[in-house]
């Protein structure tokens, strides 16, 4: 198959094995460059495993730790008519590495919000490594069970610039206010509840390691895309996640263990794009970030939060509500001075000065396989990849 890319907006309709693989291996080689961590976990659980920082999570685990990993995600493999998902892709190429390099890895696909899920993870977990000392909770979903998420402001209407990511257009757009069941069902599908179901399934059947750590991951913001995030719908569920955190940490302590949440900066994903005002927002503060030299993608920040925060030589630095603060470079106060700057002045016409879009859509480009020099798109591929411990 002939693999062209076609991208709809934030949807990546084809995505490209071979890109894939050079973006999981970029990530790889980004942190074995780098010593080994002697403080790491041995044996860990990552639930959403297969992009974004869940997979940065897994591939840190593994390489910079030399962890077992078990990874649960949801992803489509290729047919007939269509290739795999780009997670279903990043997983198989990282578990073909993984092996080679003599590590244990086993996946999971499917529904890691079901019972049914649950059950063939603790039994995965029983039969190959027994109790895990690292749990990262990195789902991020459209609906669980009947629920479904909305990205919405709440109590009011919210009117401000965003853009086309076809071409580039700048304009201006309303979001209308959640109602009550939006905002229900957004906590439902991305707070934290999921996550304890997840952390007492684990404790009740031994499977959690004394001293074992779990995080989730957050974002902040700033207060450009506060209406609609961190004071939206988004923003009561990460509230409840946090939330849920304090109270595993509570739960966990006795044992030795702890729970954190992690607030990471903001990165081009599949999700953060179909954000409205997001991707303009993640586009100006690019350029400003790159300019200064503070920029980091998903492997870095989850790289710098196993080295130098949770596996460090010191106590977890956390702020007033108990979180790890990785999103600091992006809401230096001069950072955030000129980011506003330039989002009052942006314009369709001006968006190439003023912002790193081309950075952006070439971002989100690789994150289906696609705008690696490597990778010769001319040349005929099978799409079907398999993911070795799935058979």
């Amino acid at each position: 198959m002939l693999i062209e890319r076609r991208i709809r907006g934030a949807v990546c309709l084809s995505v490209h094995p071979q890109g894939c693989e050079e973006l999981v291996q970029e990530q790889i080689s980004h942190v074995t460059s780098r010593p080994a961590l002697a403080r790491g976990p041995r044996k860990a659980l990552i639930l959403g495993a297969s992009t974004g920082y869940g997979l940065a999570s897994r591939i840190e685990a593994a390489f910079g730790c030399r962890a077992a990993t078990v990874g649960v995600f949801y992803e489509r493999p290729a047919d007939e008519e269509r290739t795999a998902s780009a997670g279903w892709y990043n997983s198989a190429f990282f578990e073909q590495r993984a092996h080679q390099d003599g590590l244990d890895a086993w996946s999971l696909n499917g529904d890691a919000f079901s019972d049914s899920m649950k059950d063939q993870a603790l039994s995965l977990l029983r039969r190959h490594t027994g109790p895990v000392d690292l749990v990262v909770y990195s789902l991020a979903a459209p609906r669980r069970g009947s629920f479904s998420s909305a990205l919405r402001p709440i109590g009011k209407p919210y009117t401000n610039k965003t853009i086309n990511l076809q071409n580039g257009q700048v304009y201006e757009t309303s979001v209308p206010p959640a109602t009550e069941d939006e905002i229900r069902g957004t906590v439902a599908v991305m707070g934290g509840e999921d996550w304890k179901l997840w952390m007492d399934a684990l404790g009740k059947e031994g499977l959690l390691a004394p001293g074992a750590t779990t995080v989730a991951y957050s974002y902040i913001g700033s207060s450009i895309t506060a209406p609609i995030y961190r004071e939206g719908t988004i923003g009561k569920a990460k509230e409840h996640l946090e939330a849920t955190a304090r109270a595993l940490n509570a739960s966990l302590s006795s044992a030795g263990g702890r729970a954190f949440v992690a607030v990471n900066k903001a990165v081009v994903t599949q999700a953060s794009a179909a954000i409205p005002f997001v991707p303009l927002y993640i586009a100006l503060l690019y350029r400003v970030m790159k300019d200064r030299g503070t920029h980091e993608g998903c492997i870095q920040q989850i790289d710098r939060l196993f080295r130098d925060r949770l596996y460090g030589s010191g106590p977890v630095a956390v702020d007033d509500e108990g979180r790890i603060r990785l999103d600091e470079r992006e809401l230096d106060p001069d950072v955030q001075k000129e980011v506003g700057e330039r989002w009052t002045r942006v314009t369709t016409e001006n968006l190439a000065a003023l912002s790193d879009f081309d950075g952006y859509r070439e971002e989100l480009s690789r994150i289906c396989g696609f705008d690696y020099p490597r990778v010769d798109y001319k040349t005929d591929v099978d799409p079907r990849i398999p993911i070795p411990s799935l058979g």
